[in-house]
């Protein structure tokens, strides 16, 4: 009698140091910065300005700001991904599905290949991957890729595999986003502004062909209409610029807020919707560098700040409503034998 076919899902996201001091966040960005996908230059010029000008400086930097939001359990990105597989494994098992779903990171812990290693150790017949990355891009989602494509070379595993690309224009993602704008306590009746800020890619993915950008204007086209909005209450403004050598995806979010704050626009709800969960570039940069920002900005247009104007809208994280636009996103590769 032929065994059931058990299916392999693997949620994928970046990753984060294992944990807040400089020599971990060192460790972590030297694995990330030397991917050929985020490499800017010849890898030997690269790898030189890496360890003498930038790792120095960012380990002891980044490792403070980590540690502004690290907790008692730990990195809340790694908890929030244990936390999303617990879940999403516990709905399938209730369908009745055997299904085993594992988190894995492009550039922490736990690696790629070692959760590949584990689901073939484990009788997995079927492997399914879903980068967290709701618009794909060259330097996120080809990562993903590439790793998995390795972790199959190198353990030998010839199985089936799908990997979901995007989910950018999923309703069941687009409507979580508009709940979450909502019960940040946005009025789409009011004159609140909604500003959707995306993480910033270089210019040249896009000249080679990355439709990052376009997915980006998708998915908040889709959000702004579950809402509601005429197009004059909401914009679009990308953040987290690596380098000032590359020229960048924009309009940035700073010129936005700067717009934004000496015209008066009133409540400005903050949304990332390219962020699956709360990381150190929502968590820290928002409410540290972006917020901030903001206040100075009314401030300098000769108002007052009285500190509601700025309203952020954390990402859908572990919540029940994310667990269930992952098992949307999943379902018709699921419906193949998972």
């Amino acid at each position: 009698m032929q065994a059931p076919d058990r299916c392999g899902v693997i949620i994928a996201n970046t990753g984060t140091p294992k944990e807040p001091t400089p020599s971990a966040v060192r460790s972590y960005l030297r694995r990330f910065l030397m991917d050929r996908r985020i490499a800017p230059m010849n890898r030997l010029a690269w790898w030189f300005i890496l360890q003498v000008g930038i790792l120095p400086k960012r380990g002891r930097a980044s490792a403070e700001k980590y540690q502004s939001i690290w907790t008692d359990e730990g990195s809340p990105f790694t908890i929030a991904h244990e936390k999303l597989a617990a879940r999403l494994g516990e709905v399938f098992a209730q369908e009745g599905s055997d299904t085993l779903v594992r988190c894995a990171m492009s550039y922490g812990v736990p690696t790629i290949r070692s959760v590949v290693r584990e689901l073939k150790e484990a009788g997995c017949t079927r492997l399914v991957v879903l980068p967290l990355y709701p618009q794909s891009a060259l330097s996120t989602t080809g990562s993903v890729s590439d790793s998995v494509e390795r972790a199959l070379k190198k353990e030998h595993w010839n199985v089936s595999c799908d990997f979901i690309d995007n989910y950018h224009d999923n309703p069941t993602y687009a409507r979580a986003i508009a709940a979450s704008v909502r019960h940040a306590g946005f009025d789409p009746d009011s004159d609140d502004k909604l500003l959707f800020s995306y993480h910033s890619i270089p210019l040249t993915d896009i000249e080679a062909g990355d439709t990052y950008e376009l997915q980006a204007g998708a998915s908040s086209l889709l959000v702004a209409g579950e809402l509601g909005l005429e197009r004059t209450r909401w914009t679009i403004g990308y953040q987290c610029r690596f380098d000032k050598g590359r020229d960048w995806l924009s309009p940035y979010t700073t010129e936005v807020l700067s717009r934004w704050a000496e015209a008066d626009v009133g409540r400005v709800f903050f949304v990332c919707p390219g962020f699956s969960v709360d990381c150190l570039e929502t968590l820290y940069d928002i409410n540290h560098e972006l917020k901030p920002f903001y206040y100075d900005k009314i401030r300098e247009a000769g108002r007052v700040p009285t500190g509601d104007e700025f309203v952020y809208v954390p990402c859908l994280d572990r919540s029940k409503a994310h667990v269930k636009v992952l098992a949307d996103v999943l379902q018709p590769y699921r419906e193949g034998g998972c």
